[in-house]
Order: structure tokens, then sequence, then C-alpha cells
């Protein structure tokens, strides 16, 4: 006698067969943005017009930035790996729409943005290969 689907012995959820595990899904790092958040930065050439070291400050250059419609004056951490006479003339890579922020007594108005080693040993300035008219926009 055969036996019917019915009668068939049922395989308990110990025999069935195991399906390799499977990865977790990677989670994103905390910090990451949309690419929406990313196109609200607005990146714009200028180029240092004055530089001189901060009053107030050891780490502290404050520099005069053409941005082709307005100047701006911005204070960054370059002092120790240029020398204000260095600046002068040079095209910098800035975040324009940055919030003024007070640094040691006087506002920035942007950040200029620069690459530096783990230990701060190094800090080299992001700028374009060719020169480019003040107030390009970078992309």
């Amino acid at each position: 006698m055969s036996e019917s689907p019915q009668d068939a012995p049922q395989e308990s959820a110990k025999e069935a067969p195991k399906n390799p595990p499977q990865e977790a899904p990677k989670e994103s790092p905390t910090n990451q943005i949309t690419f929406d958040d990313f196109a609200r930065i607005q990146l714009r050439v200028g180029r240092v017009i004055e530089a001189e070291d901060h009053p107030n400050a050891d780490r502290l250059i404050v520099l005069k930035v053409d941005l082709g419609d307005e100047q701006r004056q911005l204070c960054a951490g370059l002092r120790g790996h240029y020398t204000p006479e260095e600046l002068v003339g040079k095209n910098v890579v800035v975040v324009a729409n940055l919030a003024p922020r007070k640094m040691r007594g006087l506002e920035s108005q942007g950040m200029l943005l620069a690459a530096s080693s783990a230990d701060d040993s190094q800090v080299i300035i992001v700028n374009p290969d060719s020169d480019i008219a003040p107030g390009s926009g970078v992309s």
C-alpha cells in the first residue's frame, strides 16, 4: 500500500534543511549624508587678497578672500603650515554658505578646505590646479 500525502511523516522544524546564515545588512555610518544634503553645500573658488596672523590665536590666520561678487573674512588653522605671505594670491576652495562664527573674537564668514594628516603635522590647502576666476563654483 502506498502512503498518501497525509500519511507521510512530517519533517520537524529541527530536521528541516538549514539555509546558510545570511549576513546582517551593513549599517550605514552615522555621519553619512544624503546627496541632497551635499548639494546644499556651496563650494566656490576664492582668491586670498590679504592674510595676517590672528592676534588672539596661535594657530589661526585671518584671510580676506575675494569670492568674485564679494569679499569675506575667514579664520583658518594654517599657522605653522603656511605664512600669511605664502597665502596671498593663492586660489582656495571655500564653503561659502556656512553660517558665520566667532573664532577667538573675530568673525569667520566661511571655511577654507584643507587636508590634514592624522596628527596634524601636515596641512595642505585644497585648491584648483589651474587658475580660475574667483567665485567659480566647485562641484
